[in-house]
């Protein structure tokens, strides 16, 4: 005879639980290798370095492309002005969801989309300008035109004295930089896997 209380466990949905930030990466990676760049998030090194020459007292918009887990979206919320806001752009939707349900900060916003709309992004959120745009994309391995479009318009969206912050694992992105930001600062992070070469456009 059937078990009723044997049934009604079988009949239960478990309860879907929350990938590690690590699980999480690696998914993205295997699913969408070349837009992720890397298995591995980066190092806190490489994060404090990337982020030191930002004026944050003169930061009310923030924009990341490829925030992936989330790694440089935490340290920046904390360096942030309280009326700052910080949006971060993604075409993967996994991440998207992800970065929605573990950061509940008000100053956050995420979304799924194109880089090369951020002009469009940065407006309909009722913003002139950004400040500062961090990109960790992978400039090399886009697709045939789309890194040029994506550095063209994020010179546009930066206002006068703010940066275009990259970390990559080839100098390669420094071609897509360099027709739109005169100058352009270049550092190497050697404690990151893989080292990473660092680089900040400043519209001038």
């Amino acid at each position: 005879m059937p078990n009723p209380t044997a049934a009604l466990r079988r009949g239960r949905a478990r309860p879907q639980r929350m990938p590690t930030p690590w699980g999480m990466f690696f998914r993205g990676f295997v699913k969408h290798p070349v837009m992720v760049g890397s298995i591995i998030p980066s190092s806190d090194r490489l994060i404090d370095r990337m982020l030191k020459p930002v004026d944050w007292a003169n930061c009310k918009l923030f924009i990341e492309y490829g925030p992936g887990v989330g790694t440089f979206c935490r340290p920046i919320l904390e360096r942030m002005a309280p009326d700052a806001q910080l949006i971060a752009i993604d075409t993967n939707p996994d991440f998207i969801r992800y970065l929605g349900r573990r950061i509940g900060d008000s100053r956050f916003v995420a979304i799924n989309g194109s880089a090369a709309d951020v002009e469009a992004i940065v407006a309909d959120h009722g913003h002139p300008s950004a400040d500062y745009v961090l990109s960790g994309l992978p400039f090399s391995t886009l697709p045939p035109g789309v890194g040029a479009e994506i550095a063209a318009a994020t010179h546009r969206v930066i206002r006068p004295g703010g940066a275009f912050l990259v970390y990559q694992f080839s100098p390669k992105c420094r071609d897509f930089m360099a027709p739109h930001f005169e100058r352009i600062d270049h550092d190497m992070e050697w404690w990151n896997v893989p080292p990473a070469q660092l680089y900040w456009g400043w519209k001038d």
